[in-house]
């Protein structure tokens, strides 16, 4: 086998930012105890203000991208992963601080690996990716009011930023566990995808803006925001007694501007998704649910297969909000 292989590489020298596909060495790979054949990557928000700049976020160049990925183990010097072991990466700052996912193949920790649930495959493992993952972690922070917490039964959820990679699949799971799904969206011509989704209701962004009383009428029982800011203000205030607000998002903003009321008077749960740093037991619970949970076949309809030259032409789309659905990337075509 070859030792050359081809990646997505940015670089940042003298203030000049490029982003190009090269072909690099085996040897590069300098992180990790495990040697991952990638079958696939997918595209995330953060993957493209990486592509983009470096988004803040990587310090050392050059540098491989892409902060998801599922393939086969090619070596292990660990005996929990041997080869030809099908296993999905997300998290733990690859495509971060270590070489990522935008790569024919990737060297990283045995500890940020699990193995590939007999129910799914590759190709699904990434047709959900982060996105898909962090969705899967908002439902089941929801339900926990009536598993974990022992609250009365959850029936209205409301899923903001609902036509995104997240909201969408968060539509899909929660539809599927049995609960009416109310959408928050601003593009109208998204509502029959969304009720296709399984989403019952759908509701005007714009609803979600403007000042907020400490108390509003309590309508949900859980809620999955992806998009953080003032909108989240009043989403809280909105909230029923003991419910839950799984938070996973901030392209609304960072800031919120609102009291104890929401904590101490009604018990509102605000729970922080963090997908990145999920424990792997978690993880493999999660990965293992996605099965009964997603159909792959309605997520197919909107999911887009790319190469390492159509993925550098898509990103800023999704930067500009001006891409639909979600891509997943092949290195090998």
């Amino acid at each position: 086998m070859s030792n050359k292989f081809k990646a997505v590489v940015i670089d940042n020298q003298n203030e000049k930012f490029t982003r190009e596909i090269k072909e690099i060495d085996q040897n590069d790979l300098k992180d990790g105890n495990v040697l991952v054949k990638i079958d696939y990557s997918s595209l995330n928000y953060k993957d493209a203000l990486i592509l983009n700049n470096g988004g803040k976020i990587v310090r050392k160049f050059p540098f491989v991208p892409g902060i998801d990925f599922s393939g086969k183990v090619v070596e292990s010097e660990d005996s929990k992963f041997k080869k030809d072991d099908h296993v999905i990466l997300t998290g733990f700052r690859v495509g971060e601080a270590y070489f990522g996912g935008f790569s024919q193949f990737a060297k990283v920790e045995s500890n940020f690996l699990i193995k590939t649930p007999k129910e799914l495959d590759n190709h699904k493992a990434m047709m959900l990716g982060t996105a898909g993952f962090t969705a899967l972690l908002c439902a089941f922070a929801v339900k926990a009011r009536e598993d974990l917490l022992l609250g009365e039964k959850v029936k209205d959820v409301l899923v903001t930023g609902a036509t995104g990679g997240v909201g969408s699949i968060a539509i899909m799971i929660l539809s599927k566990m049995g609960y009416d799904v109310h959408a928050v969206t601003g593009k109208k011509d998204k509502h029959e995808y969304l009720k296709n989704l399984g989403a019952k209701n759908i509701l005007d962004r714009k609803d979600f803006e403007g000042e907020s009383k400490l108390l509003e009428k309590g309508i949900w029982d859980g809620v999955v925001d992806t998009v953080g800011g003032p909108a989240l203000t009043k989403i809280l205030a909105q909230t029923k007694s003991t419910g839950i607000v799984a938070a996973c998002g901030n392209a609304g903003g960072i800031k919120i501007n609102t009291t104890v009321m929401p904590f101490i008077i009604r018990g509102v749960k605000l729970w922080g998704i963090d997908s990145s740093a999920a424990s792997i037991a978690r993880r493999v619970f999660v990965w293992n649910e996605a099965s009964k949970l997603i159909d792959f076949e309605k997520l197919k309809t909107f999911t887009k297969e790319l190469t390492f030259k159509e993925l550098l032409e898509t990103y800023p789309k999704l930067l500009k909000g001006e891409y639909f659905g979600r891509a997943i990337v092949n290195p090998n075509k």
